[in-house]
């Protein structure tokens, strides 16, 4: 069986200055979208130039941090932070929400495209692409710090992991599960889905893949925005049978998790955003 590696959290330590790995896989996203964002707008788009992707990276980046911290809180602690409202300017304890920094992006895209004078959907087909890079190193950082495990799976399957900081889950598991204590017993853990590389296989490699290929001709104005809606909610729907529910929400209606409850509107919006877009009678410039 597998075991989780182990990594320090901290990738250098200066002083009192520790910069963690989690923090270095922002820095790569952001890399990323200046590296793959400048290197479309050479290409010859129509409006976007490197100027105007190196503009947008501020905009992203506090819709990202904004938009995720305040999703945490609204999605999944609301009555905690409520209690204690300060906490929610204590980002360095942890809690970022995916769909929450979406939400802040898609801010910060309709406030860009306010500025230039462009349509919201020219701005974000352009953005879509360059958005699944980061999405994978921030998996990577979730794996690193070896956190957001998967459920228990056999431990005969060839990607199950032992997970030592999941080993609360893992009793806590096995006490309302008793066929599962000999496991406990034996190899001191519960095997577990990597669920971290799935999501970045999943979410970053392959929807990356897909809108890049999608993107190099010209679409529909809103196209490239809908496949991005439709193949992250589709991908993070379907990984999330692999990842372990967060312990103070478990599975809600239907026995689903709450990630997968907020990718259902993302897929739903995607399919609807392409029904229309694909009624437009002249596809978008590229």
């Amino acid at each position: 069986m597998l075991v989780h590696p182990q990594f320090d959290p901290i990738a250098v330590q200066l002083g009192p200055l520790a910069i963690h790995w989690y923090g270095l896989m922002y820095l790569v996203g952001f890399m990323a979208f200046l590296w793959l964002g400048n290197r479309r707008a050479r290409a010859g788009h129509p409006f976007m130039t490197p100027k105007l992707v190196d503009d947008f990276l501020l905009y992203g980046v506090v819709g990202v941090v904004l938009g995720g911290r305040l999703g945490y809180v609204l999605f999944y602690k609301p009555a905690e932070y409520l209690a204690d409202p300060l906490a929610i300017l204590r980002v360095w304890e942890g809690g970022m929400a995916f769909h929450g920094g979406f939400i802040g992006v898609l801010v910060a895209m309709w406030l860009f495209a306010r500025k230039l004078g462009r349509g919201f959907f020219e701005v974000a087909d352009f953005i879509a692409p360059l958005v699944p890079i980061g999405l994978a190193a921030g998996r990577i950082g979730n794996f690193v710090n070896g956190e957001l495990w998967g459920r228990v799976t056999s431990p005969d399957a060839p990607w199950a992991m032992l997970f030592p900081n999941a080993q609360r889950d893992d009793i806590a598991y096995a006490s309302l599960h008793p066929e599962w204590m000999s496991t406990l017993a034996q190899y001191g853990g519960l095997p577990r889905h990597p669920s971290q590389l799935y999501q970045f296989a999943l979410e970053g490699v392959l929807l990356f893949a897909l809108l890049w290929w999608y993107s190099a001709r010209p679409r529909k104005s809103g196209q490239v925005a809908a496949l991005f809606l439709t193949g992250y909610g589709l991908f993070r729907f379907v990984a999330e049978f692999a990842r372990e529910p967060d312990d103070f929400l478990g599975l809600l209606a239907l026995n689903l998790s709450m990630g997968q409850w907020l990718s259902l509107p993302m897929i739903v919006l995607g399919l609807v955003l392409w029904a229309v877009a694909s009624r437009a009678p002249q596809p978008a410039k590229a």
